[in-house]
């Protein structure tokens, strides 16, 4: 490359800015290191140039190959999610997960069928039997209380009292014929 008068010119500009400043320099080692300055920032320069008219061939070959942006940018993030699969350190956290996994699936099993179990050995025990029959007996006697009540003219609250007070009447039997049913 040459150096343009521009160049040189730019050269002197900056040794005489350095003029002020002693560096314990020779005259001549600042006019050399201003040449040198002016030869690199003209280099610089002209880089610049080719980069950019570089940069704009790029651009036009890539829409002539039908590369929009948008595939660009979908490229890279593929790439960049192939590139982590296949590292270390996904590869030992996907199997420390699927472990983990396995052992609380393993762990949930085990709890499931103890409570199913215990569940089924409470069922048959003698207070949920003594229980269950309560509610049996109780749900009956609502049922027959509401049917039989749907027929009467009374409010909410008499067949309240009147299921409250045929339940502590009630018999071991389950049956509730409707004559024995008081209002009150």
């Amino acid at each position: 490359m040459e150096l343009n008068e521009g160049a040189i010119l730019e050269a002197r500009c900056f040794s005489d800015l350095g003029s002020d400043i002693d560096l314990g320099m020779l005259p001549e080692e600042k006019e050399d290191l201003g040449v040198e300055l002016a030869k690199l920032e003209d280099e610089i320069s002209t880089l610049r140039q080719v980069l950019s008219a570089k940069e704009k061939r790029l651009v036009e070959i890539k829409q002539k190959m039908g590369i929009t942006p948008l595939n660009e940018i979908k490229h890279n993030l593929s790439k960049s999610w192939h590139d982590m699969q296949t590292s270390v350190i996904y590869k030992k956290t996907q199997e420390t997960l699927n472990a983990t996994g396995q052992k609380a699936s393993a762990a949930l099993n085990n709890v499931s069928s103890t409570l199913g179990k215990k569940l089924g050995e409470m069922k048959n025990s003698p207070t949920f039997k003594s229980f269950e029959e309560q509610m049996e007996t109780t749900v009956s006697s609502l049922k027959c209380k509401v049917g039989a009540s749907a027929h009467s003219s009374g409010s909410f609250e008499d067949v309240l009292n009147s299921t409250a007070s045929a339940s502590i009447q009630e018999s071991t039997s389950r049956n509730c014929p409707a004559k024995d049913i008081e209002y009150f």
